[in-house]
This record gives structure tokens, C-alpha cells and sequence, in this order.
């Protein structure tokens, strides 16, 4: 955006719009070659110190555009070069547009964040033949995240309930932070799981995580946030089921963190006896 049209905007609409502008060039990131990032980086400066000179830019947002072009001298000196010195002036980035964003009245969520895709681990390798089947969870949110942790644990593929929240959501897809392109997926009812090998539960109840004898290749069912994994779904995982064990008063663990729990310890990090 020319900054001549960005002086058009006044109040919370101009400090929002700088929010969506350093979102926006955090996602090309990654994607850009050194000069492409050194004229966004001036750029992003400049926006900054637009916004300083403004008189209409209360003190802490003039504190913060200040803090900020602060925080770029460093990462342009040679004296301030950490390791990666593209990877500092990025952090300086999301910084000033998470304080920019605090300004403006906007809370944080696990959607708006910006996630840098970092290169493979080698200290774990694939299991073939993992997936997971989702029976009727319900929040956006949780399917996004599962479909986030099943690809960084190297599933195969998700299958989906007829009544599990749709994976295309547009909060599904932002917590899934394109994971959801990259992983199959498909929807098949409950009954499906009895031509499937290995059908496991995660549910309460079931053998401790650290003596379960994880089935490949296998499907670990997951239930629903209210109601768990139905009877009828139970009465079809041949495996058995696991659980976690807890020792917490509430007992209780998001359906998303317990299946990255156990699908960490399928992939082969489990305790050893």
C-alpha cells in the first residue's frame, strides 16, 4: 500500500491496517530472495516512521513505531548480527505488529499467528501407515489443529465423520496453517472403521500410553469434545483403546493436545518401560 493512501486512513483503521500490512509480509517471507526482503523491510520502516511523525499517533504507538525502527538499526549493523540476521529483522517485525495489534484493542489468537516453516527433523522417523479418524468433533479449531500436529507426525491420512466440522473452515484452515492441502483427507461413516486394520481409541478407561502396543498399520479413533468416542465406534476398534494417564484434579485434556500426545508416543517417542 503507497503510503499516501495509507495517510487517508485515520484512528484505529490506520493501526489496523498496518497489522494486516506486516501480517502480510510475514507470510511472503519465506518466500522472497534478499533484495525482495531488504525493500519490504525499508518499506515496513518507513510505515513506522510515518506513523512516529504522525500527530495523531497516541505516545505508544509512537513508543512502539520508535522501539521498532529501533530494533531494525540493530539487525542492519554488522555489530548486531545474530546468526541469521534475516531471521532477526523478522522477529522485529512480529513484534511491532503484535504490539500494534495490542494497541488496537485486538486479542491474540492461535489463527492470526504466522507460523516459519522450519526444515525436517531427522531424529524421529515416519511410521507408515498412521491415521486418525475424527468422530463428530465439532470445533473448527480442534479439526485445524489435529490436521497441524497428524502432518508435522508424519500421518497419512485424516478420515472425517459425516458430522465433523468441515476441515475448509476458515478457522479450521488458519489453525491448520496449510496443512490441510498438504495431508489427505476424506469423510466415511463410523461403520467404515470395520474394514479398517488396527482401529484404536483414545479414551478414558483404556491401557496406560506407555504400555500400549500401537498397531501399524492403524487408525486411531478420536471423539467427540463433549460426549468421547461413541459406543457404536468403540465397538468397532479392534485394538482396543489407550489413554493418557492424568494426574491433575480436572482429568481433562483438549481433544487436539491428547491426540499430539499419543500420536507422538505412535510415532515411536513414547517412555520406555
Amino acid at each position: 500500500m503507497d503510503l499516501r493512501h495509507f495517510a487517508n486512513l485515520h484512528g484505529r483503521a490506520r493501526t489496523r491496517k498496518a497489522v494486516l500490512i506486516l501480517e502480510r509480509i510475514e507470510r511472503e517471507w519465506h518466500t522472497l530472495d534478499e533484495s525482495s526482503r531488504a525493500r519490504l523491510l525499508g518499506y515496513a520502516g518507513d510505515l513506522a516512521e510515518f506513523m512516529a511523525a504522525s500527530d495523531e499517533s497516541p505516545g505508544e504507538i509512537v513508543l512502539a513505531c520508535r522501539n521498532f525502527l529501533a530494533d531494525l538499526a540493530i539487525t542492519a549493523s554488522p555489530a548486531g548480527h545474530g546468526a541469521d540476521p534475516s531471521r532477526d529483522a523478522l522477529r522485529a517485525i512480529n513484534r511491532f505488529r503484535h504490539t500494534l495489534a495490542a494497541i488496537s484493542g485486538q486479542s491474540p489468537a492461535d489463527w492470526d499467528f504466522v507460523a516459519a516453516p522450519r526444515p525436517p527433523q531427522t531424529h524421529a522417523l515416519r511410521q507408515p501407515g498412521m491415521r486418525a479418524y475424527l468422530e463428530d468433533i465439532r470445533s473448527p479449531f480442534n479439526v485445524g489443529s489435529i490436521f497441524r500436529t497428524a502432518e508435522a507426525l508424519g500421518f497419512e491420512e485424516i478420515i472425517l465423520s459425516p458430522e465433523c466440522a468441515d476441515p475448509l473452515h476458515p478457522r479450521a484452515l488458519r489453525t491448520a496453517m496449510g496443512t490441510i492441502e498438504r495431508l489427505p483427507w476424506r469423510r466415511a461413516p463410523i461403520s467404515a472403521l470395520a474394514a479398517m486394520e488396527g482401529v484404536f481409541a483414545l479414551e478414558v478407561g483404556g491401557t496406560a500410553l506407555q504400555k500400549f502396543d500401537f498397531p501399524l498399520p492403524g487408525v486411531m479413533v478420536l471423539g467427540s469434545e463433549e460426549l468421547g468416542v461413541s459406543r457404536e465406534a468403540l465397538g468397532l476398534c479392534s485394538c482396543g483403546r489407550v489413554e493418557i494417564p492424568l494426574v491433575g484434579s480436572k482429568a481433562s485434556l483438549n481433544v487436539a493436545t491428547a491426540f499430539g500426545i499419543a500420536g507422538f508416543a505412535w510415532l515411536g517417542g513414547r517412555p520406555k518401560e
